[in-house]
């Protein structure tokens, strides 16, 4: 038999083959076989892929319980079931106990070439499992050997001249398939660099700078070269943005230190002439405050504004409006005026003020000649925006009287009369319409609209605080009454007969007054007077819309700071002779 075929024999050729012992034929190895017993053989160890001689010493692996357990009898062994002689011989218990050999198909001795190429080719089974190697489906078989219960030691042996060369050993083949749990990820394949020629589209191209031409002559391969020499420009401009960085922190951070240490900067004095009106908004913090005077350039900085602020006790008072103040002024002067409520550039309505008042208020901060802004009120009445029910009486001597809602009324530089007039008319017919007074009127059995403002004005002038216009409301509620004889339906307030002389005396000759024929004048005439005698602020309003209902008939102020009120005539004349006697005591009568 050929060397190199003997080289692949296994060593079940002592007894009757397995798949790997046996070749196609019917028959098993004859016994005449040159190789057949051949106990003496000691060639070298197998190779990866092979099994050993026959007679030569074998490793023995042990079998996993759980293969018994789950292939108790081994389906690759089918093939045996076909010789019954050899079944006789060692028995199908013989074949089931058999240890596993793990190997790989190879062409064995005693078959021929084309046999052993052929069963090489097939696949064995291992664990009645196969896995797949990438080239096809290999498996690990299983080896029965008959003599497994015998104790053979594993002895290494040199390589024998004539074996069949390993197929798996060579640089062209294939590396030999491993087991599921052998089996590792092959590194993936490294690619490699194209040359910078290909990249480029050629030598003589460019890079995208178009300083030198890409490829081996310009730039840094990846397998090195001469580095690519940067442009004189390009590193002036990296000097230039670097001395820019530098520069710009060293300012930033000088500043920084600056305004964190040193004194705030500061003016002297009280200004340099140059008037400019500066508006304070409603909400405004001193820093706020500080950063507007000195964009107008009142202050030299916000800072010394806070400084001088916080360092006056009255400095946190400062009210919002518009301040008429001079150019570059210290911060400490600039918070000297602005405290002082008169220097101010504001007009303030205050509550049951004349419509005369505020007119002569006006005339003054806006500089205007005496006379001015009344004299718009009357021509302009009905074009200030007066609500259609008020200004229709033709006897009331000044339509807009009970309209100039009191509050306070900032003033600019572009203040005018007018436009003021017209501010404070819309301020009073958004409230009169927020009370709902056009439905309160009829509630109260009044006219219309206009009389609740006038109640609200009467009441306003003749009471002190929020309790007095409650109880004030009552009393001209109840003088109005038909059922009224005391007084036979005359309200007989004395401030009615100043408005109507244009005065405000507490001591007048009442005579003089009761024969006074004129139409505000309610101790001639019976009820409300035509209009409002002055303007209402919301507690007067308030209370008239929801009087006390106490039934007051009568009031007098004996000492002149509280109301003393009466439901009968005869208690009303008790306090009014204590009254006059006070009023000759402090005259020295």
């Amino acid at each position: 038999m050929d060397d190199g075929v003997r080289g692949l024999a296994s060593r079940g050729s002592r007894g009757p083959m397995t798949e790997y012992g046996r070749g196609r034929g019917p028959e098993p190895w004859h016994p005449e076989d040159p190789l057949y017993g051949d106990q003496g053989w000691t060639g070298h160890q197998t190779q990866q892929g092979q099994v050993p001689y026959a007679g030569a010493p074998q490793q023995e692996y042990q079998q996993p319980s759980h293969y018994q357990q789950q292939h108790p009898q081994q389906p690759q062994y089918q093939e045996y079931q076909q010789y019954p002689e050899y079944q006789q011989q060692y028995g199908q218990q013989q074949y089931a106990q058999q240890q596993p050999q793990q190997g790989y198909a190879q062409p064995q001795q005693g078959y021929a070439p084309q046999q052993a190429q052929q069963y090489a080719q097939q696949p064995a089974g291992y664990d009645d499992q196969g896995w797949d190697t990438g080239q096809g489906q290999y498996t690990a078989a299983v080896q029965t050997d008959p003599y497994a219960g015998a104790d053979y030691a594993q002895h290494p042996s040199a390589g024998y001249p004539g074996e069949t060369p390993d197929l798996y050993g060579t640089d062209e083949a294939y590396p030999p398939p491993q087991p599921p749990g052998r089996r590792h990820l092959e590194p993936e394949p490294v690619e490699q660099e194209e040359p910078e020629e290909e990249l480029a589209g050629g030598a003589g191209g460019r890079d995208d700078d178009g300083d030198e031409p890409t490829g081996r002559r310009g730039g840094r391969s990846s397998k090195g070269g001469k580095p690519k020499q940067r442009s004189g420009t390009a590193c002036l401009l990296a000097a230039v943005v670097i001395l820019g960085v530098v520069g710009g922190g060293g300012y930033y951070g000088y500043t920084y230190i600056k305004d964190r240490f040193a004194p705030a900067a500061d003016f002297a004095g009280e200004g340099a002439g140059e008037i400019v009106d500066v508006e304070i908004p409603k909400g405004a913090g001193l820093g706020q405050m500080g950063r507007i005077l000195k964009e107008a350039g009142v202050v030299a900085s916000a800072q010394a504004f806070v400084d001088a602020a916080n360092a006056n006790p009255k400095g946190k008072s400062i009210q919002p409006g518009v301040y008429p103040m001079n150019k570059k002024m210290s911060a400490a002067a600039a918070v000297a005026l602005m405290i002082d409520p008169t220097k101010l550039n504001v007009i303030t309505v205050t509550e049951g003020m004349r419509n005369s008042k505020v007119y002569e208020a006006i005339d003054k901060k806006l500089g205007k000649p005496d006379g001015t802004t009344k004299d718009i009120a009357l021509r302009e009445a009905k074009n200030l925006g007066l609500p259609a029910w008020a200004g229709n009486n033709p006897k009331l001597m000044d339509p807009l009287e009970g309209f100039l809602f009191p509050t306070r009324y900032d003033l600019s530089k572009d203040s005018t009369p007018e436009s003021l007039l017209k501010q404070m008319v819309k301020e009073a017919s958004d409230k009169y319409a927020e009370l709902g007074i056009e439905a309160k009127a009829k509630e109260l059995g009044l006219e219309n609209p206009l009389q609740v403002v006038t109640v609200a004005s009467l009441v306003n002038a003749e009471g002190k605080n929020h309790d007095d216009f409650r109880k004030m409301s009552e009393v001209v509620y109840n003088r109005m009454k038909k059922t009224n004889d005391v007084t036979n339906q005359k309200i007989e307030f004395d401030s009615t007969y100043n408005y109507a002389k244009n005065q405000s005396e507490i001591n007048f000759n009442l005579k003089e007054a009761q024969a006074f024929n004129n139409p505000y004048n309610t101790h001639f005439i019976k009820g409300l007077p035509v209009g409002p005698i002055g303007n209402p602020g919301m507690d007067a309003l308030t209370a008239t819309l929801n009087p006390d209902h106490g039934g007051w008939m009568f009031f007098v102020s004996v000492d002149g700071n509280t109301t003393t009120f009466t439901k009968t005539y005869d208690e009303h004349l008790k306090l009014v002779a204590e009254f006059q006697e006070r009023q000759k005591q402090k005259n020295g009568g």
